[in-house]
């Protein structure tokens, strides 16, 4: 009996402590952050939950003590931004190379948290990856060095496919130096690379004809552009439609239905992303935070995709794989 109760006292003795502790954790200070994006929100809802989630290992839950001002939509971005930056928030988190750029223009000093923007230095976000300056910080992208490296995998699913369409967002200056990487990497690998350009949404069906006209035996999607991930849904049914094997840059394209991604994980740039934001919080600024850029790189396959192409993935590939769609 004594044991017994000596038992149920130290286990009480033991969760009030981590009560405590945990208590001892919660920010007092409520946290006030935007969002921007040039997405739509229901496209962007599982990067949305990962930052969130990231705040909340922080302490910060929102409804409690965090403030979200989310704005989406790709018309609107612009008056988007000037709203945000009159609030006066801690910080501002942007999704995307537009919208980076346009919460720049739209303050100098709110606090800017950019995830998985490409290549941020070259297109004059930041001044460098270590003293990026100014007000902007976060995570930068690297799909524009896997470039290679995704054409190859597309020659190691179809090793007898000669033409393969590649998909360019014509308003991404990003896309204009990707597309001399691709076009480059093709001349090794003896593939004749056809570029397909977007202008807007209403045109993918466009973009398949000439594919078909092209007889191309894949769709290679160029990385990091907020159009496409946007249209993510209609490209992996188009691609469907027309049994074209399609290659993309981020599982979010390969879960809901598209054949394979190689490239960082979003979700887990968006949680970083949550990770600067308390830093900034603290008293860090944001101009001193040296941008991470990812360090590891996720294949993922949707085998039940291939099973309907007809296609083989080759062993090889099946076990260097992160995810397997079945």
């Amino acid at each position: 009996m004594r044991r017994a109760a000596l038992r149920a006292s130290t286990a009480t003795a033991w969760l009030a402590l981590c009560a405590t502790v945990a208590f001892a954790q919660v920010p007092e200070k409520t946290l006030r952050i935007g969002i921007l994006s040039s997405g739509t929100r229901d496209i962007r809802a599982p990067l949305d939950a990962a930052l969130i989630n990231g705040l909340h290992e922080q302490g910060y839950v929102e409804g409690r003590n965090l403030i979200v001002e989310r704005r989406y939509g790709a018309t609107t971005i612009k008056d988007s931004a000037a709203e945000l930056a009159r609030m006066n928030l801690d910080a501002i988190v942007t999704t995307c190379t537009p919208s980076t750029r346009t919460m720049k223009e739209a303050t100098s000093s709110t606090p800017i948290v950019m995830a998985a923007v490409s290549d941020p230095v070259r297109q004059g976000i930041i001044a460098s990856l270590a003293q990026p300056g100014q007000n902007v910080t976060g995570t930068s992208s690297q799909a524009e060095d896997l470039l290679a490296k995704r054409l190859e995998f597309v020659t190691r699913v179809l090793p007898r496919t000669t033409t393969v369409a590649v998909l360019v967002n014509a308003n991404n200056p990003v896309h204009a130096i990707g597309w001399e990487k691709v076009a480059s990497a093709a001349q090794g690998m003896n593939v004749n690379v056809v570029r397909i350009d977007l202008a807007r949404g209403d045109d993918l069906a466009e973009v398949f004809e000439t594919a078909r006209r092209a007889r191309a035996g894949a769709l290679f999607v160029m990385p990091d552009d907020p159009l496409l991930m946007n249209l993510r849904l209609q490209l992996v049914d188009q691609a469907a439609k027309h049994n074209l094997p399609d290659f993309y840059w981020a599982s979010e394209f390969v879960i809901p239905g598209g054949l394979m991604s190689y490239g960082e994980s979003l979700r887990e740039s968006y949680r970083t992303a949550a990770s600067y934001v308390g830093r900034i919080v603290k008293g860090a600024r944001p101009g001193a935070l040296p941008v991470q850029q990812p360090t590891h790189f996720e294949l993922v396959i949707n085998l039940k995709r291939a099973q309907a192409l007809g296609l083989e993935i080759p062993q090889s590939l099946l076990l260097q794989a992160d995810h397997i769609v079945r």
